[in-house]
């Protein structure tokens, strides 16, 4: 299986809001040769680290793709400055951020390009919480750990709701 995180602080300009912008990459992606499967529910979630930010909209999705885990990434990459992301710094407001969560249990090197499985993705609420509802059987391929034991272990700081489906 292959998980892709997205979500979203600031609305594209074509958008009304965020999840709009959202809904519109996830349907643009097959031009891109990702077939999107399962959408998780959509949450809200404070800015990682805390900041004076916008909240984010987040979920995870399941795709399919012939493309290996870097054109994979790359297609995400052109997906995002398609939808007006400004890569300015390092957790800076976005219009869509696309992150290549686990590409078929592939676990890369940390000197390789994808990092797989995404590097920070067991750290964050809003990558944990709706992969759960995707696959609550996931676990880490990295560590071997169950989801439900990394979300135990999750920070207390971190503030993360469902949305209104």
């Amino acid at each position: 299986m292959i998980f892709i995180g997205i979500g979203a602080n600031l609305p594209s300009v074509s958008h009304a809001t965020i999840r709009d912008t959202c809904l519109a990459a996830l349907a643009t992606m097959p031009t891109h040769g990702i077939i999107v499967g399962c959408v998780s529910p959509w949450y809200e979630s404070a800015p990682v680290p805390t900041s004076a930010q916008p909240w984010y909209v987040n979920a995870v999705v399941e795709v399919t793709t012939k493309h290996s885990p870097a054109d994979a990434l790359a297609a995400l990459h052109t997906l995002e400055h398609e939808f007006g992301r400004v890569r300015a710094g390092r957790n800076a407001a976005r219009t869509l951020d696309l992150d290549l969560l686990d590409y078929c249990g592939v676990v890369s090197e940390w000197d390789e390009i994808p990092i797989l499985p995404h590097p920070r993705m067991i750290q964050r609420a809003f990558v944990l919480l709706p992969l759960r509802d995707l696959c609550p059987g996931w676990r880490d391929p990295r560590s071997k750990r169950e989801i439900d034991e990394l979300i135990a272990a999750l920070p207390f700081d971190q503030e993360i709701r469902p949305m209104g489906q």
